[in-house]
């Protein structure tokens, strides 16, 4: 079949309603890796769910156990058709978010998946599920098509992306050679606009902390003592007042990056803003700058007393769980030190600093690399449309297991939207860009499989 007649095809699997029932049953399965999961259901999804479909497409599939203690499993497929091709390693995680049903609106539920229009409800619909369901069947639409890939592919498929990834670079750095490829291309995050395809080459890094206040054991009448003891959850604020100013920006100075540089500055320059609020972050950068090219604190969360039934006491502690997007250019390993000396100098010694969970690396890869503009070219052959470049996802991933354990190029098409309520109630995917993102990938494999490797790739 010639490549328009595949990519049609491709087309017509997403439009006939196939694309959302096989993505129903992935949907069905709560493989969420965080406080509301259950370990077989993720090692469930990746031998019921997922291997069946590789393996009925000719991948050879192993399932491991986490290098690490209590981790989740990893799937490995790779389909090897010569010596002599290139080899393209995918990747895609299939744990969620925990469903949180009860902040659904009324007529959704996170585990069955529910079509309005153009809209695919479900968690995992765009984190992950989508994502890789849309990469694997693009695989067999060549392989139906045509008889053969006409190239080497490897898929890996984690299921703890949700909670970092843990366990992954272990699993990456005691299987090197099984994972070895040419380039990484991948499906995570969102498009920067709807109706335009996004690449992108690397991810902020992220990592997540608490800052504790503890005082006593207890709470205290308010009117006996307030004036007389001190309150956490006003020393707390305070806090994290000296690490931000009012409009968010960071006071950390070793959280200030130095990488925003004038290549980087002309990347972003004519990307179309997302959407923001005026007279927040960093005052002096474009709202591209500030969510691609620079660091970014949020509370996740804030504990004090019982907000349903506050009583009148002052609290013995209180906590906030707080979380840094930085990029390139930022230690990973200064962040909290930093913090430290920051607050001790604030007048802050009472806060505590407490590290929560594995941090995701900040990555970047050359747009101008061979690998890079040869999938440009192939998304604007398919689509008629230049996608929108990006040094980095605004959000984290573990970019940094290819880059820097593999040593790959890294490229990254992602088929959700930024308002697509990921890690949030009323989860959906845009049967749209999944069309699109069928028709992309598909092409693209066509052109890996006619054109091999671009020359100095």
């Amino acid at each position: 079949m010639e490549r328009q007649a595949l990519i049609q095809h491709a087309s017509d699997y997403a439009s006939s309603g196939a694309l959302a029932a096989d993505l129903a049953a992935l949907v069905a399965r709560p493989s969420v890796s965080q406080s509301e999961g259950l370990p077989d259901d993720l090692i469930a999804y990746l031998k019921e769910d997922v291997r069946p479909m590789l393996e009925g497409i000719g991948f050879d599939c192993r399932t491991f156990d986490n290098p690490l203690p209590d981790g989740a499993p990893i799937l490995v497929g790779s389909r090897i058709e010569g010596a002599g091709l290139p080899t393209i390693l995918i990747y895609g995680h299939g744990d969620v978010c925990n469903g949180e049903a009860s902040r659904w609106r009324e007529g959704l539920h996170p585990f069955r998946l529910t079509q309005e229009g153009d809209r695919l409800y479900g968690r995992g619909t765009a984190d992950n599920k989508i994502q890789h369901l849309i990469n694997i069947k693009a695989l067999e639409t060549v392989i139906k098509g045509r008889g053969r890939l006409g190239f080497n592919v490897k898929i890996v498929l984690e299921m703890a992306e949700e909670t970092g990834s843990y366990g992954l670079r272990d699993f990456f750095e005691r299987e090197r050679d099984l994972l070895s490829a040419d380039v990484l291309i991948a499906s995570d995050g969102p498009r920067l606009q709807v109706e335009t395809p996004t690449m992108f080459m690397g991810s902020r890094g992220g990592l997540s902390f608490d800052l504790v206040v503890d005082l006593r054991p207890g709470d205290h009448h308010s009117g006996n003592f307030g004036g007389l003891l001190a309150d956490p959850v006003i020393l707390l604020t305070h806090a994290i007042a000296a690490i931000v100013d009012r409009r968010g920006q960071i006071l950390v100075p070793e959280w200030r990056p130095t990488s925003l540089t004038p290549d980087i500055r002309a990347a972003l320059k004519d990307l179309p803003p997302r959407r923001h609020d005026e007279g927040w972050g960093e005052a002096d950068l474009t709202p591209s700058e500030r969510v691609f090219g620079w660091n970014s604190l949020t509370v996740l969360a804030i504990s004090a007393g019982n907000i349903a039934a506050p009583q009148n006491a002052i609290s013995g502690s209180a906590r906030a769980t707080c979380q840094l997007r930085f990029v390139v250019g930022t230690d990973m390993d200064e962040i909290l030190p930093a913090l430290r000396r920051h607050l001790d100098a604030a007048g802050f010694s009472m806060v505590e600093i407490r590290a929560k969970g594995p941090a995701f690396k900040a990555t970047r890869f050359p747009p101008d690399h061979p690998w890079v503009r040869f999938v440009e070219q192939s998304i604007t052959a398919t689509t008629g449309k230049a996608p929108h470049l990006l040094p980095n996802l605004a959000g984290s991933l573990p970019n940094d297991v290819f880059t820097d354990v593999l040593g790959l190029p890294t490229i990254w098409i992602p088929h959700a939207h930024a308002d697509c309520g990921q890690h949030g109630p009323n989860e959906h995917a845009l049967l749209s860009i999944a069309e699109e993102g069928m028709r992309i990938m598909t092409g693209l494999f066509l052109d890996i499989a006619e054109k091999g490797a671009p020359a100095s790739g």
